[in-house]
């Protein structure tokens, strides 16, 4: 049987799992560590490519791969294929002041009109045209940044990528002038990307499929560089190098189009209209699939494009596994002893309220605040109370990204808890009584990197299809879940979280 890899090049690390391509069945994987900070080379990311694939036994024998990455960040490349700057991240909110004047602009009109009015036209203006509001994420803000901060690298920018778009096009044997591990060179040309990737860029319509120069004009102030080629759902971008993977295969491995993280989960998880994801990682996103995307003016909700042809909305907070990490650091604890210190004490902490903005916060778009507790008492004043409390500010985040879905008239059916948090003894106790809902959790799993299997796999099928390509449907590869939690509502944590939200 074909085998397939899917690579997951997150924030934090890359990951590749190679999968049977009919079954799904996990054969082998690897993994590698990427640097931490908020821009970072990316080199890096190639290097741990390379280490990931050589601990899964290597991609010789793989007939197709694809990459999923995670989203927004800035890949700024020269006209020989070198980065220009270190690669701006997801997570760099040095670009906020810049997402606010792009948004201003966008809305001016009348001058007699005020700030506050200009800002609410603007801001509705970016989500009917791309589906977001403007915030420091997203791609288009960066490159606003970069013009007005560094004009010079701004000048000697080519080409724009995302971090998948380039990971891909390395793999693809691409690459800077005379690097050996770029056999092919700097075709710029060559980089492709896929709808939902693009879409979270901010000059992407998802809704029409077209990039919209213009918008990127207002950031970079020119139009003349490259931009990745959107492929369908299941096209096959280019061919890996031999030297990089399907070496021992006829024709060698197909790169499929790749993902956005999101939307690579989404596909690993089998997720239709109806379902809910919500993933506690470095970030903590609420993720919904429909129909079509949404034009949420508020800002609270983004409407991206899935990768199967449907919409991604997402509620995305920056604070999410790492609140419960600077627990842990405060409480001098492992993640064990902080589940149970937080059992300990009662649905609500007694009053002790965290709102978790610890590294400033995407939604709501807060970038500049910082974490703030409420209601310390001698009562309260408790290792339990003050682990609880760290565990229920983080899920109140994504309770409000939940509610914002709802507001959108999104569809609520099945709520699935992923990410490695969702393993906690303390989280999985704690979310049923914050949502109110009934909870699914998937088999641990690495959903980005499988769905990323998923789509490969798809792409091989469409690519040996007699028919059209777009008549081949997703492999149906099973998702298990393996616990069930019953809703159990306690209002009074989403009650008193409320109460104190807005105070910072």
């Amino acid at each position: 049987m074909p085998l397939v890899a899917g690579v997951d090049t997150s924030t934090q690390s890359c990951k590749i799992v190679v999968r049977d391509a009919e079954t799904g069945a996990l054969v082998r994987t690897g993994s590698a560590k990427h640097p931490d900070g908020t821009e970072v080379d990316p080199r890096h990311w190639w290097d741990a490519f390379q280490e990931a694939a050589s601990a899964a036994g290597g991609l010789a024998d793989v007939a197709a791969l694809s990459v999923g990455g995670q989203q927004h960040g800035m890949v700024t490349l020269d006209a020989d294929g070198n980065v220009v700057r270190p690669a701006l991240l997801w997570n760099d909110t040095r670009s906020a002041p810049s997402a606010e004047a792009l948004i201003t602009e966008l809305g001016d009109g009348d001058p007699s009109t005020g700030s506050g009015q200009r800002r609410t036209a603007g801001a509705q203006a970016w989500a009917d045209a791309v589906g977001s509001v403007l915030v420091a994420s997203l791609t288009v803000t960066k490159l606003r940044w970069l013009h007005d901060n560094e004009p010079e690298n701004a000048a000697r920018v080519a080409a724009v990528a995302l971090p998948h778009d380039w990971l891909s096009w390395r793999i693809a044997g691409y690459g800077p002038a005379g690097d050996p591990t770029a056999p092919l060179g700097p075709q710029l040309d060559k980089l492709f990307t896929d709808r939902s990737d693009a879409s979270g860029t901010g000059y992407y319509d998802a809704a029409v499929d077209e990039y919209r120069p213009d918008l990127l004009e207002r950031a970079l102030g020119r139009t003349d560089v490259v931009l990745p080629r959107v492929v369908g759902v299941a096209e096959a971008g280019a061919v890996a190098h031999p030297s990089i993977a399907g070496s021992d295969v006829d024709g060698g491995a197909l790169i499929g189009p790749g993902a956005g993280d999101n939307a690579g989960a989404s596909l690993g998880l089998g997720m239709t209209p109806g379902d809910i994801a919500i993933s506690i990682g470095t970030s903590g996103v609420v993720s919904a699939v429909a129909p079509k995307r949404t034009a949420d003016g508020s800002g609270a909700i983004n409407g991206f494009a899935d990768a199967t042809g449907n919409a991604l909305m997402l509620a995305v907070t920056l604070n999410a596994a790492r609140v419960l990490d600077a627990a842990r650091e405060v409480l001098d604890v492992d993640f064990d002893e902080l589940a149970n210190l937080a059992l300990q004490a009662p649905p609500g902490s007694d009053g002790l309220v965290l709102v978790p903005y610890l590294e400033g916060e995407r939604t709501p778009n807060r970038p500049d605040a910082t974490g703030t507790l409420h209601g310390i008492r001698l009562a309260t004043s408790t290792r339990a109370h003050l682990a609880r409390a760290y565990i229920e500010g983080m899920l109140c985040g994504l309770a409000d990204g939940l509610d914002a879905l709802r507001a959108q008239g999104v569809s609520v059916e099945r709520v699935m808890l992923i990410g490695g948090a969702a393993q906690s003894p303390a989280v999985q106790q704690i979310a049923p009584q914050v949502f109110g809902l009934p909870i699914g959790i998937p088999e641990p799993g690495e959903y980005v990197a499988d769905g990323a299997a998923r789509q490969a796999a798809w792409t091989l099928a469409a690519a040996s299809a007699e028919g059209s390509a777009d008549d081949v449907a997703a492999p149906a590869w099973s998702t298990t879940i393996a616990t069930t939690l019953a809703a159990d509502p306690k209002p009074v944590v989403r009650e008193q979280y409320a109460a104190v939200r807005d105070l910072v």
